[in-house]
């Protein structure tokens, strides 16, 4: 009887690793539910499932981005034909303009300011439950040293980036749109260095951060493998694209994500992955939609009003490109340490 107690023990024991290799993902947070597919056990589908659900939800920020982009046209129309009648007070009307610009600009872009940084603190504080799983599945695996080199370079990488980026780059970004601001209505060259030095200083630290991670990724091989050239060539330029300030860098390392597809198999993998993304397109695309709307009406300002205006709704969009470029680098170092993993897995 004893003998029989014992085996059973001893093969509740060896079942542990087997249990560890079924363990989904964390749950998800409670407003990225609806991004999220109910069947999971495909990759592709799911992915394109977050995409399409997240689209669906950018139609009331499409209308409320265009207002905003028409008000911006319409007080730089304004402001053109009152400096064409007022010969004596057009540096008063100016500034009447650049004030008025500025206010109808500022409550936007907070918001989308507020929005990139509490992504990024929801995709690393989900990081850090989601790294424990992927860990165990491939400690059980027999890749213990290599799980444990995974998971504290990937936690070292994220703290220093999620850090860096909340306690430094988010505030940079203000400084950044007050100088900008303040140089449109007085024009001081001062002004103007320091606005650019600020946003070179920001973008460094951004390509300095994603070098060191993609220079990781290199030497540890995962930025290798078989994929199809013609779609590696695809991703590399659409990310380049979208993504601005730092897409060239993370095109370089989007072959690793295409490499391992096939190795997200697991119910973990799948669900972890989408819903790094389902937490982080939502406000990527809106922040990405800003941005692109601003880089209009930059463009339109420039043909119909004074040359301070169209600039400064141009360091507006900027801004919004440096937030672009914030919460893709996020997104993007955790699947591709989610990529380590499951090559590891595999």
């Amino acid at each position: 009887m004893k003998k029989i107690i014992l085996v059973i023990l001893l093969f509740s024991l060896l079942s542990v690793p087997v249990f560890a290799l079924e363990d989904t993902a964390p749950e998800a947070p409670s407003h990225v539910q609806t991004l999220l597919p109910e069947d999971r056990d495909s990759f592709g589908e799911g992915l394109w499932y977050v995409i399409r659900s997240a689209f669906m939800m950018l139609q009331p920020d499409i209308a409320q981005s265009a207002r905003t982009s028409l008000c911006v046209i319409a007080a730089a129309l304004l402001l053109s034909v009152l400096q064409n009648f007022s010969s004596g007070a057009t540096e008063a009307v100016r500034m009447v303009g650049i004030i008025c610009v500025s206010a109808l600009l500022l409550q936007p872009v907070d918001t989308w300011i507020a929005a990139a940084a509490d992504t990024i603190s929801q995709t690393s504080a989900y990081g850090k439950l989601l790294l424990p799983v992927i860990t165990a599945a491939l400690a059980a695996q027999g890749g213990t040293a290599t799980s444990a080199a995974l998971y504290t370079a990937t936690i070292a990488f994220d703290a220093v980036l999620s850090g860096l980026i909340s306690t430094l780059l988010v505030p940079m970004v203000y400084v950044y749109l007050v100088l900008a601001v303040v140089n449109s209505a007085v024009g001081n060259t001062a002004i103007q260095r320091l606005r650019d030095l600020l946003k070179g200083t920001m973008v460094w630290i951004l390509k300095i951060l994603l070098y060191v991670f993609t220079g990781y990724v290199s030497i540890t091989g995962v930025v290798s493998g078989a994929a199809d050239q013609t779609v590696v060539k695809a991703a590399k330029l659409t990310i380049s694209s979208a993504i601005p300030v730092v897409g060239s860098i993370l095109s370089d390392a989007s072959e690793a994500v295409l490499v391992s597809a096939g190795l997200v198999k697991s119910t973990v993998g799948i669900g972890g992955m989408l819903v790094v993304i389902a937490i982080t397109i939502v406000p990527f695309l809106q922040i990405g939609l800003q941005y692109l709307l601003l880089k209009l009406t930059a463009a339109v300002c420039s043909l119909i009003s004074h040359k301070t205006v169209a600039e400064l709704v141009e360091n507006f969009s900027g801004a919004m490109g440096l937030l672009l470029g914030m919460t893709g680098a996020v997104c993007m170092m955790f699947l591709i340490s989610m990529v380590c993993f499951l090559r590891g897995m595999g």
